[in-house]
Formats: structure tokens, sequence, C-alpha cells
């Protein structure tokens, strides 16, 4: 079974084939197939090739599936004796994507 690191959205993801994964927000139509070109490590086995920084040729497929929004996070600013409170909320956009394969 092959597994490999990818890096989209300024993070790293462990994935391999048929995973599903929640990854920031892609500009892709659900339904569509994208291509990870951006792949740290490419295991196998017991043999793994390790990229500087990418591993050259190496590539993971995945297909949209959908596009949401996380639960909300509730940020609270409080300062003691001053009457100074501030209640926030944020709801951050993702893309969910399944690995296909792995090249």
């Amino acid at each position: 079974m092959k597994i490999a690191v990818i890096e989209t959205g300024g993070k790293q993801y462990l994935v391999k084939a048929q995973d599903k994964l929640r990854v920031p927000s892609l500009a892709a139509e659900a339904g569509t197939t994208i291509t990870f070109d951006r792949v740290l490590l490419l295991a196998q086995d017991e043999s793994a090739q390790v990229g500087t920084p990418y591993v050259a040729g190496a590539k993971a497929e995945a297909k949209v599936l959908a596009h949401g929004r996380a639960d909300k996070v509730l940020v609270m600013k409080y300062h003691s004796k001053t009457r100074y409170r501030r209640k926030k909320g944020h709801r951050q956009k993702f893309t969910e994507i399944q690995v296909m394969k792995i090249d």
C-alpha cells in the first residue's frame, strides 16, 4: 500500500488511497479531479522516498466531494474591572476530498 505526505493550504497531510479528508478551501467544482504535485514523502512497504523539498514526478489524484464551512469557533476578549468584553465567531471554509490514487 502506498502512502504519501502531501502539502496543500500551508498544511501537510498523510494520505493513502481511498482516504477522505478536509483541506482548506480549494478553487475546484464538486465532482472534479484535482492533482497534488507537492508530495513531500512517498512510501510503499519498506521503501520510502523523501523529497528535497518535493519528490520529483510524484503526485496524488483526488476527487472533490463537497465544499463547506466548519463549526463556529468563538473568540472572547475580556479585561477585568473595565467593562471590556468582545465576542467574535469564525467559521473556516473547507473542501472535502477523497484520494483516488498515488503515483
